[in-house]
């Protein structure tokens, strides 16, 4: 802790964004940068705190206090190594990360904390940017070979650390190309695929082998992985979309989220995208159903589109604003209301609202009807649903469920090695070594967990 008393005399400053106006006409990133001089002051707030409730509220451990010091000192590339001792891929929390270590952070008892995502960016930043991050291949080899079932974060972070080990990984992604949700379900505006490819340059580098194009379960049989390699890895994420089974769902012109987020992401890297696949919301109504970054994205999107009119509507009532709360520290995420830059650059947002069906005309969608609700206690004590209003009917042309995933595909590969998934989530079931039911055969992240954040899968 270079200076003690930082904390009392610098005030927070955040990057910001780009301004509305420029941003919503492309697809960069909106998130500004701070010059050096600014990111050490800001790196200078951390008190280095004898009990650091930050590291504990990282799903990571990262060892908050020791790379701010470094961050704040300059030494921008000791903070790199130091963030990557417990974080594969800091470039990319840093930037997409909702940052539960900053709800921790003591600072926030003043709504104030340290601006640690910003800083976790940024280290990493100047570390690419000075050439201190090269391809570090390991030195020996163990002679084993992994396969690795899925590109995105926890199988991308899988192959990091067991090429780390020594062994020889092969990544298997049935895209087009590496990066899994990463690459196809987080906006350029949020995560520019350049960053993720900087990454997968030195993963190669190291000895990392990606293959594109294939499906295992489909494309390849499992079963003929299982006797190519000492081992295989199911990092698979948790892919199939909560739905939303009412009136109308099959009309055209109501989607999953991530057929939209999908498809943008596929044109603005110039991949192939067929005329069927296009969804081209420009000078329409867009219903976005579900409140949480998934919608926040689609959002982001059809703004850039220039939709005509966006709505967001949540079945939940409006969370507080924080400083309506009186005491949510050190909880890493208290419920409130999240404005994100999507947000900021226009739609109207609506909560407790049901969807109780979608109208169209000739099979294509025109309108959707909801109530208001609200939410309570029966005499069991559970929570039930009542309306509370008069149906309403809002003219829309597209409808995006963003309701989040609920498991892993259950057909394919699963069911043809006969791997175990719980009978509640139907999640995969592995021990504490993260091995399953079937011998040599191990799964990692959402697939196992069920859905959650980057950082956490």
């Amino acid at each position: 802790m270079g200076n003690p008393k930082a904390f009392l005399t610098v005030k927070r400053k955040e990057a910001g964004y780009r301004p509305r106006q420029e941003r919503i006409l492309d697809f960069g990133e909106v998130e500004q940068t701070l010059n050096s001089e600014d990111r050490q002051l800001q790196a200078s707030r951390c008190m280095d705190c004898g009990v650091p409730f930050c590291q504990w509220g990282c799903p990571l451990g990262n060892k908050m206090p020791e790379w701010q010091d470094y961050i704040y000192k300059g030494n921008w590339k000791v903070a790199a190594e130091v963030l990557m001792q417990t974080n594969d891929f800091p470039e990319f929390t840093g930037r997409v990360c909702p940052a539960p270590c900053e709800k921790t952070c003591v600072l926030s008892l003043h709504k104030a904390p340290v601006t640690i995502r910003e800083n976790e960016a940024s280290a990493l930043e100047h570390a690419f940017l000075e050439g201190y991050i090269k391809p570090q291949p390991p030195k020996v080899r163990s002679g084993k070979k992994v396969a690795v079932i899925g590109s995105g974060p926890s199988g991308l972070a899988v192959a990091n650390q067991l090429n780390k080990m020594g062994h020889e990984v092969t990544v298997y992604e049935k895209s087009n190309r590496i990066g899994g949700l990463l690459r196809y379900g987080i906006p350029d505006f949020k995560l520019n695929k350049n960053v993720i490819d900087r990454r997968l340059e030195l993963m190669e580098a190291e000895g990392i082998k990606f293959i594109t194009g294939k499906e295992i379960g489909k494309d390849v049989k499992g079963k003929d992985l299982l006797k190519k390699y000492d081992a295989v890895c199911l990092a698979i994420g948790s892919q199939v979309p909560r739905n939303l089974p009412v009136e109308g769902r099959d009309l055209k012109g109501v989607y999953y989220a991530m057929e939209y987020l999908t498809m943008e992401n596929k044109l603005v890297a110039k991949e192939s995208v067929s005329e069927k696949e296009i969804i081209n919301t420009k000078g329409k109504n867009v219903l976005v159903i579900g409140g949480g970054d998934t919608g926040s994205d689609c959002i982001g999107t059809a703004n850039r589109q220039q939709a005509g009119n966006i709505l967001q509507i949540e079945i939940m009532p409006k969370p507080p604003i924080l400083d309506e709360l009186e005491n949510s520290w050190p909880i890493p995420f208290p419920g409130v209301l999240k404005t994100s830059s999507s947000h900021l650059e226009g739609c109207e947002r609506r909560w407790s609202l049901n969807t109780k069906r979608f109208i169209g005309e000739k099979g294509v969608l025109t309108g959707v009807e909801v109530v208001e609700v609200e939410w309570v206690k029966d005499d069991s004590g559970k929570m039930t649903l009542q309306e509370i209003g008069k149906p309403e009917i809002l003219k829309i042309d597209y409808a995006f469920l963003a309701l989040g995933f609920v498991y892993p595909v259950q057909e394919g590969l699963l069911k043809e090695l006969g791997i175990k998934t719980d009978e509640i989530r139907k999640n995969i079931v592995t021990d504490a070594d993260r091995q399953t039911n079937v011998g040599k055969v191990f799964a990692t992240g959402d697939c196992v967990s069920g859905q959650s954040l980057v950082v956490t899968s």
